[in-house]
């Protein structure tokens, strides 16, 4: 079995001491080890929980997709109350493993997110009304449509990527570097790059080996997208 491996520390004072990267690292060998498997790319993110733009969770999601690998998250607890990583995690379509959590899957990450949404939702009820009482006192506050490119920012946040089509745009996306590595090595007919994509153990959406036919198909799509 092939491995992705994402750890994720909150704030740079801890990724530069290292606080917390030893026991997930840790976690994560240890069931590498039990589950006989192979790790093909680790990922390290130093992130503030308010931040979540996440690009090396990115990353990760990508490689897995692209290499057919699972994502292994070392502490998914540190993130379980974070509404946009969980349904980035949930529809990303990528199969995930949490090592304090095993039992966790999409379905519960679904859940989990619509209570960290709910948790985040009572929270701004809340300051509303706190708001509301402090300016009937008279006190004065700044831009009320301060917040409005936030919160246009995240309506998406809980589309769900469902069409065949999209999803094989999606694919064909993460592909696009390992095509473009492969022609500026010189590999440019469509048999070579297949039995490239073969060699480096990339395996087509289906999960099965390349032709010159399907990476013929790839880079139509491609096109059209692009």
């Amino acid at each position: 079995m092939k491995i992705v491996t994402y750890i994720r520390v909150s704030t740079d004072k801890q990724g530069r001491s290292g606080l917390g990267l030893a026991a997930q690292k840790a976690a994560i060998a240890a069931y590498a080890k039990s589950a006989n498997a192979v790790t093909v790319a680790d990922y390290q993110e130093v992130e503030t929980g308010s931040n979540n733009a996440r690009p090396m969770l990115q990353n990760a999601l990508k490689m897995a997709r692209v290499m057919g690998a699972k994502l292994v998250i070392a502490k998914l607890d540190r993130l379980s109350r974070n509404a946009a990583f969980l349904l980035n995690l949930q529809d990303s379509g990528v199969d995930f493993v949490a090592c304090d959590m095993p039992e966790a899957n999409a379905l519960t990450v679904g859940i989990m997110a619509v209570m960290a949404q709910a948790e985040a939702k009572a929270i701004s009820d809340r300051t509303k009304v706190a708001m509301q009482a402090a300016k009937a006192r008279g006190q004065a506050f700044g831009n009320p449509n301060g917040a409005a490119p936030l919160r246009r920012a995240g309506k998406g946040n809980s589309a769900s990527v469902t069409s065949m089509q999209k999803r094989a745009n999606a694919r064909a996306n993460d592909l696009s570097d390992v095509l473009h590595d492969l022609e500026n090595r010189g590999v440019t007919t469509l048999q070579a790059q297949a039995n490239e994509l073969n060699k480096r153990d990339i395996p087509t959406a289906r999960g099965g080996k390349w032709h010159a036919s399907s990476v013929a198909n790839l880079r139509k799509r491609l096109a059209v997208a692009y």
